[in-house]
């Protein structure tokens, strides 16, 4: 596991040197996804740190919301389309392409999601998305009355919010350390 993910000469440890926990959590990967994302190989460097990345992003993720898993992972392609995030692109391409079954949606999505054909859910769903990351100091609550006219309750704003400043997060780590996609992704779902 000691491939260079990242950009800094973070102490990865190797796979055998990780807790029986980490191990675990490492194999689930490896057979549902098939491989460990390297996010996950940089964080196993700080274990504590690991732990809350991957708490909170299987919550944002798969937990109880009424954002459909598709719509999250919608979320995290525009948030990181805007930011120009490779990583993030292409692993949540990949995931677009998954759970839509449209591999034509996820590159869109990735290069410009304002010219997809969208339900007037998922458009004002990623026009908040974008907005809240392109200018999120001229966001205000009145501008999520689209949300609520697209049939997004107030807890579905808020897990939006959630998800929209979880990606922009994992978007400046990423960015910042040039962290590396792992190349199974480029293929996934196409």
């Amino acid at each position: 596991m000691n491939s260079k993910v990242v950009a800094l000469d973070l102490p990865v440890p190797d796979y055998s040197e990780l807790p029986e926990s980490v191990q675990k959590y490492f194999d689930k990967c490896q057979e549902k996804l098939g491989m460990i994302p390297n996010v996950l190989k940089a964080y196993s460097q700080n274990l504590e740190q690991l732990e809350v990345f991957s708490r909170f992003y299987n919550q944002l993720m798969f937990g109880e919301s009424e954002l459909s898993t598709l719509e999250r992972e919608m979320i995290a392609v525009v948030v990181s389309s805007d930011n120009k995030c490779f990583y993030c692109l292409v692993a949540h391409g990949a995931a677009v392409r998954e759970y839509s079954g449209d591999p034509q949606l996820g590159e869109h999505l990735v290069m410009n999601y304002r010219s997809a054909k969208l339900s007037p859910r998922h458009r004002a769903m990623l026009d908040y998305a974008s907005r809240l990351t392109r200018t999120p100091a001229e966001v205000t609550p009145e501008d999520s009355q689209p949300l609520r006219d697209a049939g997004f309750s107030d807890q579905g704003i808020w897990d939006i919010c959630n998800l929209v400043g979880f990606y922009n997060m994992t978007n400046r780590i990423a960015l910042a350390v040039e962290m590396v996609p792992n190349t199974e992704y480029h293929a996934l779902h196409r």
